[in-house]
């Protein structure tokens, strides 16, 4: 099987804002402003990736401007106090930078973001070059893929690798990627493995089956269907 998953390189910006080490606090904000990002990463030399200032990484100079924290907060929080009194990209960044490879899958990418709750991420080589920056948006642009488009995938990845006629018929219907299969299969042990794989199949929003062995009656249908 060879048509999913895509891979980050596929769907990630080239053309990347970055910063340097030295850039200043109010020239940050300008560029995120002007530019409508979230975060930009910080490179040297050679376009190594050394750290990523976001949104997050700014907003304790505004949180702390006017205020006097007092003990247990400058405990709790000393890392923000620090970025409250930053004037640099280094000092203000995020390092080790959270970065992904061009070859990692969407789907390892989306959990990247989910668990560090972040909306974008730098893409690097083996040497921590940069080479893109894939956002949230980015990895939403599978489900802008066609019907049709899924539907084929779908009979030649899944249905013509489990179940090839003439032991087997199973029709493919697609519908604003939802995937109906229904019909006959001769061994509906494979069904779960078909659930798995059609659910893989990029830009599938809900799967939907009506699998079942020749000659079964319509009332054992619902039981055969693994919804």
């Amino acid at each position: 099987m060879h048509g999913t998953p895509h891979v980050v390189g596929d769907v990630m910006t080239r053309t990347v804002v970055t910063v340097g080490r030295g850039t200043v606090f109010k020239e940050i904000v300008r560029l995120m402003r002007d530019r409508r990002i979230s975060a930009v990463p910080v490179v040297e030399a050679g376009g190594r990736v050394v750290g990523v200032v976001s949104e997050a990484d700014l907003l304790p100079k505004e949180e702390f401007r006017d205020s006097d924290p007092d003990r247990y907060t400058q405990l709790r929080r000393l890392a923000d106090l620090a970025k409250a009194g930053a004037v640099t990209a280094e000092e203000l960044m995020t390092s080790p930078a959270l970065t992904v490879g061009s070859g990692e899958t969407l789907a390892q990418a989306a959990r990247t973001m989910a668990r560090a709750r972040v909306k974008r991420l730098p893409v690097v080589d083996a040497g921590g070059v940069l080479e893109g920056v894939v956002s949230r948006a980015d990895l939403l642009k599978v489900f802008l893929r066609t019907d049709e488009e899924i539907a084929e995938e779908v009979r030649r990845e899944v249905v013509a690798y489990l179940f090839p006629s003439p032991d087997s018929a199973v029709r493919v219907d697609v519908r604003d990627g939802v995937v109906r299969l229904g019909g006959r299969v001769r061994d509906t042990s494979l069904v779960p493995v078909a659930a798995r794989l059609v659910r893989a199949v990029e830009g599938v929003v809900s799967v939907d089956f009506d699998l079942t062995p020749p000659g079964t009656s319509a009332q054992s249908q619902e039981a055969a269907s693994p919804r």
